[in-house]
């Protein structure tokens, strides 16, 4: 077997390492935030300081925050404020966790950016 053969096969495997532990990594992040108790996903906010705000509609699937923020969300005729004062380990999970009970008809994912002023 030839140096080029030795190399390219090397690389093949460390490339299907790399992947597998990619969606490991990714596996393991996802269901992460599920298990976090509510404290750490932050705390509710009042309507009168929020920054931003973000209307659920019955075709909402995903929102975007930024840690550190407080959002108003808007559904139908009732809303309630959020403080996204999360830690670094937490980059999205189910509305519906911090939503008052019954508000949302449908799973809305909360996609999480960390806080630039955090970094």
């Amino acid at each position: 077997m030839s140096n080029n053969s030795i190399s390219a096969l090397t690389a093949a495997g460390i490339l299907r390492t790399s992947l597998v532990v990619s969606a490991l990594a990714l596996a393991c992040s996802s269901s992460f935030a599920a298990d976090l108790p509510l404290k750490f996903l932050g705390d509710p906010g009042s309507l009168s300081t929020a920054t931003q705000t973000i209307n659920i509609k019955p075709g909402t699937k995903y929102v975007n925050v930024t840690g550190g923020q407080t959002v108003k969300f808007v559904v139908g005729d009732k809303s309630f404020a959020w403080d996204f004062d999360v830690g670094t380990n937490v980059q999205s999970f189910d509305l519906n966790r911090i939503a008052p009970a019954n508000m949302l008809a449908q799973p809305v994912k909360v996609y999480v950016a960390q806080d630039v002023k955090s970094l």
